[in-house]
Order: C-alpha cells, then structure tokens, then sequence
C-alpha cells in the first residue's frame, strides 16, 4: 500500500518536473498554441501539448520498432482486461496503473497514427470501438469490485453515461453536428478512475475509512457528470438541428 503511493508520489514529482522543463522551451512558452491534433481535454491545450511533448520518445521508438496504431489500440484492450482482473482480486493499485497504461496506450495509437501518415476511416473507427471496450472492461471489474453495494449501481450508472457521451457526440457527427462540451469525456474520466484506484487504500486507511470509499466517490462524480453532459449534448445537438431540412 505505501509502496504504491510511493511510487504514484514519484510519477507526480517527475510529471510536475517535467512541465517545468517543457514551460522553458519555446513550444511550452507560447502557452495554449494549437497542435492541430484533434480532441479537446478540461485542463487545457498547454497541458495537453505538454503531454505529446512528454511521450515523444515513445513515439520515436515506436517508429523506429515499425510498431503500428493497431497494436496500440489491442494493448490498450489488454490493458483495460488487466484493470478488470486486478478489480476483480481487490487489487485496486495495480488496476489504477492499468487503466492510466490503457490511456497511455489509446493516445499512442493516434500519434503512430499520424506519423506514418496512416490516419484514416477504418483507424479512427477501431480506435474509438475499441476505447470502448477498454473502458466497458474496467467499469466490469470495478462493478464487481462494489458488488453487493449501492456503489455498484453507481459503476452501472457511470458506465451507461460514459457510453452516451460517446454516443452522443458519434451520433452528431453522423447527422453533421459536431458537440465536444460538457465534461467527464475520456481522459477525465481515465485520469480521475487511474489516479483515484492508485491512492484509495492509502487515503482511506490514513481516514479510517473502508478500502475503496475514495473511488465510490470518485464514480459517483463520473456518474453524475456523465450523465449530464449526455443530456446536455442531446438537447444542444437537437436545438442545432431543428430548423434543418429533412
């Protein structure tokens, strides 16, 4: 447990240490340029530049390997069956570390992608199926994880909402309207389950709490925002298209 903590202290140490370096190039100083990449995250463009900057080298050698976007998109599956097997066996570190390492994977995929020029239909089409296989996998395990408990209904809850907001913005697209708002979209949700499922033993035991209370809030929220943002996504997609011929 301290051990686990331990090394998600020195992941955040390095993590924070980096964006230092990268605010000192010139990349990082011109603060919310635009890559052209496409997607959207909460915490901003300069986050998320640095984080394409951070995972250069792995994207080098992914190159250099001749490794293609669909490895990436099968070992993010593997990882998201990784994160169902350590829910299921109560090991909620190690599921933590996949779910980060499925996220970690699924961004691979698109930037192996792009750099052999291979961004195409079918590409963007397993990437987005099998991200939700991953995800389905580890919200399975974490449901398993809660069974018995009014928790589980909130893993069932943030499972459905996570897919409609998925389905939402797919579906838009496909009548031409393209909805990227609300929250609690992909990354957010993999950052607050991977993050959360690392440091909940620690936390809880250091409140006296139950093993796996930090995370029931955590999907709550997810839960919660999910939900919403669905919500919200239908209603602004069908005000955007009323009007519309037929």
């Amino acid at each position: 447990m301290r051990g686990d903590l331990a090394v998600f202290v020195a992941a955040l140490g390095g993590v924070l240490l980096s964006m230092l370096v990268y605010r000192m190039t010139p990349a990082g100083r011109a603060a919310g340029d635009q890559t052209g990449r496409g997607g959207s995250f909460v915490l901003g463009f300069w986050v998320r530049n640095w984080f394409y900057w951070l995972i250069r080298p792995v994207t080098r050698t992914s190159l250099a390997l001749g490794l293609t976007p669909f490895f990436y998109n099968a070992l993010a599956v593997v990882f998201g069956a990784a994160s169902m097997a350590a829910f299921i066996v109560g090991e909620l570190p190690g599921a933590g570390w996949m779910i980060l390492a499925s996220g970690l994977a699924d961004v691979m995929d698109g930037e192996v992608a792009r750099a052999r020029g291979l961004a195409d239909a079918r590409g963007a089409f397993l990437d987005s199926t099998l991200d939700r296989y991953s995800e389905f996998l580890a919200f399975v395990g974490m449901a398993w994880f809660y069974r018995g408990t009014v928790t589980a209904l909130l893993v069932l809850v943030a499972l459905g909402g996570s897919l409609l907001v998925s389905y939402t913005r797919a579906r838009g697209e496909s009548v031409g309207v393209l909805c990227k708002l609300g929250v609690m979209q992909r990354a957010e949700r993999m950052l607050l389950t991977g993050v959360g499922a690392i440091v909940d033993p620690a936390v809880t035991a250091a409140a006296g709490w139950s093993t796996g209370r930090l995370l029931a809030g955590i999907v709550a929220l997810i839960a919660l925002g999910t939900v919403a943002t669905s919500v919200y996504r239908t209603v602004w997609i069908a005000r955007s298209l009323s009007g519309r011929g037929s």
